[in-house]
């Protein structure tokens, strides 16, 4: 099976599969204030209740986080922004952030990062710091999701091992055990199937049983894939990525998760307790274009609210 799909313009819809309508049932979605603008109305897109995490880059001021939060939220969406550690200045300022969320918008989840910015700007360098505050449960956050690398982290572990990861990663298991809260691990986006099931079972094989929502990168341009998946670090997917730009005919072609998706529907249907329960789509193509695709193989699960209303 392929790594990648490229879609043909001319190419008809398919039918759904009853394997992926089932695996992408709940799936999630990443915006960011400046993309959720875009988008008229989340109702046309997203189905009824879907989870929408809002990515908090830095330099984007609180108050305009807050503002899509509420906006999201009262088109009928459970809302889930960044809480990047390295960008939060300190104890009071987490305080704040999580009181207006909740005072404005009604929030009551959070993935918490560490955050992409390589100098802390105060007193926070990780996730743990920010869980270790109490704060969120002192809130009563409902659900806490932390960052799962399925290729790795270079910025916890330069030498190319998971040993630092999966330090962390216990770390986040027995604090799972403390607080009331569900969580769940929302990872970096990947896009061959394989190795995400090995990484996966790895993490079982280890102890960790913290659910896997697994990031998966909607379907955009080749050349836009290459720009986030630099960005972001991503190692042996960008390798495959950069081999694929040097076919021509194939650089200009869009990509879709299709075949990376329907592998692991296919695993999580032949093995009922693997640990990825969720799909959470990062689209990099945009929101439109990552419904519609999710809207055309999804079935039942990816309708939008306002066509089931």
């Amino acid at each position: 099976m392929a790594l990648l799909h490229f879609k043909k313009k001319t190419e008809t819809v398919r039918t759904t599969s009853p394997q992926v309508e089932a695996f992408l049932e709940g799936y999630s979605i990443e915006v960011m204030p400046r993309t959720a603008e875009k988008v008229e109305d989340f109702r046309d897109l997203l189905p009824e209740g879907t989870r929408v995490y809002i990515a908090h880059i830095e330099g984007t001021p609180i108050e305009e986080m807050v503002a899509t939060a509420r906006r999201i939220a009262r088109e009928g969406y459970s809302v889930m922004p960044h809480f990047p550690a390295r960008i939060i200045k300190d104890r009071a300022t987490l305080d704040n952030w999580i009181a207006m969320y909740q005072g404005e918008a009604g929030v009551d989840q959070a993935l918490v990062l560490a955050g992409g910015v390589t100098n802390p700007h105060g007193d926070f360098h990780s996730s743990m710091q920010l869980l270790e505050t109490g704060l969120f449960d002192k809130a009563g956050f409902t659900r806490l999701h932390v960052a799962g690398h399925p290729e790795g982290n270079r910025d916890i572990d330069p030498d190319g091992s998971d040993r630092n990861v999966i330090e962390a990663l216990r770390w986040k298991q027995r604090f799972n055990e403390t607080t009331d809260a569900e969580m769940a691990l929302a990872t970096q986006f990947a896009f061959d199937a394989k190795p995400i099931i090995a990484w996966a079972d790895s993490l079982r094989d280890a102890g960790i049983t913290l659910p896997i929502h697994i990031g998966i990168a909607g379907p955009a341009k080749l050349q836009t894939l290459i720009k986030f998946a630099i960005a972001c670090g991503v190692g042996p997917s960008l390798k495959v990525l950069q081999k694929r730009a040097m076919d021509v005919t194939k650089l200009m072609l869009p990509y879709e998760p299709t075949d990376v998706i329907a592998e692991l529907a296919s695993h999580k249907t032949a093995t009922p307790d693997f640990n990825i329960e969720k799909v959470h789509f990062f689209p990099l193509g945009g929101i439109k274009t990552n419904a519609n695709w999710a809207i055309e193989h999804g079935g039942a699960s990816a309708a939008p609210a306002n066509a089931t209303a």
